[in-house]
């Protein structure tokens, strides 16, 4: 049991109803989960709000209900009420006291930013795990927790999730987390209640603009500024256009990575590497750290992801050797993932779902000097028809090829989604074709890929499912290409 007074200690609240003296079963957020004796908190969500289930709550015996607004409840009940200013910054305090506040015994490291997190937490374990330290990852792809890999839901969990890895991570004997910070997470306070150790910036532009996600690009940006007010040490990219906005009001210490030579650390000296079934790229660390290093996955977005990690890991004491030698091992799923095929051509899968993400990638493979840079992509349904114009736009541009197929559709019409597309490629002077069926698309890219050439799939990376009218249906690129494959030397 837990003392509802304690549980309640660093946040401002006034208690309307009843008393806070109470014992406390468990702390519950999801209406589904109602116990007796539980402390509830009323979350105001975008399709369903916890307001509404405050008598449902007292019938069920909770012993304490927290919220931010007016509710009705039976009358003869001795539930208490407490009245904060916002239930969901309310729940982060709630939900680290409820844990034992881990975060306060673990180094945490947060990334934020447009591009670059997901690689970036992999680079970064991977380098600490070979330097000996047990490292927990929370991330788009995955929470990994010891030996546990648990499919995530959020780039970042509520905070009453994010709470319970931590209490797990620290049981299964961490020492450091490393974890993404979506701008979501941040505007919706799921980091609150601890300090990161370290914060790190990767770059910004313009996404997650829209309906449920930011109302325009200052809001994004102020988001992101937001980590730098939450950590002790900020590491920053230097040559990002904003960084001194997201900076603005930050309370941390700071240091600086990039290209600029006025970084903390810096690339320089720049080479690709162009072997059979894997593009990378070679470069020389400088300033606080001088060595040579490579990585396994091409462009100047991967100096900048392994410069981050580096400045990181530059705080941990790890020695060069193991540095060099952890970024030649990763190679993160959906991110940049050479699928091997054939001797003739490059096969990549990429999460690239944006037009910003799309260009960065295709202009990044474009310096790879392909025969065809070839470009397989759909655009996910129930999201801004603009983004759907802007890639047909990009891949018209940057690639010399383009197959037009599904993404995930949700509610739309996989065909409507297409035309959409096709708005925008067809401002350019850009050779498509069009394959509603995502597999038929990803078999015609192989049946015709030409010695020399570069084929990406982007669009879902990591996800291995489809969604269609509201259903996952399987759907893992990795296991289409093997499908295909088979398909093929069956004929043979």
């Amino acid at each position: 049991m837990f003392q509802c007074e304690e549980l309640l200690q660093g946040i401002t609240y006034e208690c309307v109803r009843g008393t806070t003296d109470k014992q406390i079963g468990e702390v519950v957020y999801d209406s589904r989960k109602l116990k007796k004796d539980c402390l509830f908190i009323c979350i105001c969500g975008y399709n369903v709000d916890g307001h509404d289930f405050a008598r449902e709550a007292v019938e069920k015996g909770a012993a304490v209900l927290v919220v931010q607004r007016d509710v009705e409840l039976p009358e003869g009940t001795d539930v208490t009420v407490v009245r904060v200013e916002d239930t969901r910054y309310a729940m982060a305090f709630i939900s680290a006291a409820y844990f034992g506040h881990p975060a306060d015994r673990l180094k945490v490291i947060g990334i934020t930013g447009t591009k670059g997190k997901t690689t970036a937490t992999y680079m970064i374990r991977s380098i600490l795990e070979n330097a000996g330290y047990r490292t927990g990852l929370v991330g788009t792809i995955e929470t990994i927790i010891g030996d546990r890999h648990i499919p995530a839901l959020n780039t970042t969990p509520e905070s009453f999730v994010l709470q319970q890895y931590f209490k797990e991570m620290e049981e299964a004997g961490c020492e450091v987390v490393v974890m993404e910070v979506a701008s979501q997470g941040l505007k919706l306070h799921r980091t609150q209640g601890f300090t990161f150790e370290i914060g790190i910036f990767t770059n910004l532009e313009p996404d997650h603009i829209g309906p449920n996600e930011h109302a325009d690009f200052e809001e994004y940006q102020a988001c992101k500024g937001l980590l730098f007010k939450q950590c002790r040490l900020g590491i920053v990219n230097i040559d990002d256009a904003h960084v001194k906005a997201v900076l603005k009001g930050h309370t941390c210490q700071l240091e600086t990575y990039g290209f600029d030579p006025s970084a903390d650390l810096y690339a320089d000296r720049l080479k690709l590497v162009n072997k059979p079934g894997e593009l990378g790229i070679d470069f020389m660390v400088e300033g606080k750290m001088k060595f040579n290093a490579e990585v396994p996955a091409p462009g100047r977005f991967s100096v900048y992801n392994a410069l981050s990690a580096i400045a990181v890991c530059r705080h941990f004491k790890v020695e060069i050797p193991q540095i060099q030698k952890a970024l030649l091992g990763v190679h993160v799923r959906g991110r940049i993932e050479m699928v091997p095929v054939s001797d003739r051509f490059t096969l990549l899968i990429d999460y690239a779902h944006n037009a910003m993400s799309l260009k960065s990638l295709l202009t990044t493979l474009r310096e790879y000097q392909p025969k065809r840079l070839v470009s397989v992509f759909g655009c996910g349904g129930n999201r801004s028809m603009l983004r759907r114009f802007e890639m047909g736009e990009v891949s018209g541009t940057y690639a010399d090829f383009t197959i037009i197929t599904s993404d995930n559709p949700r509610f739309e019409e996989p065909q409507d989604i297409i035309e959409d597309i096709k708005t925008g490629i067809n401002k350019t002077q850009g050779n498509y074709i069009e394959i509603c069926d995502r597999k038929e698309a990803i078999a015609y890219a192989i049946d015709n890929g030409q010695a020399g050439d570069i084929i990406v799939l982007a669009g879902k990376g990591h996800e291995d499912y489809q969604e269609i009218k509201g259903v996952k249906h399987p759907m893992d690129e990795r296991v289409v290409i093997r499908e295909i494959l088979e398909e093929r030397q069956k004929t043979l």
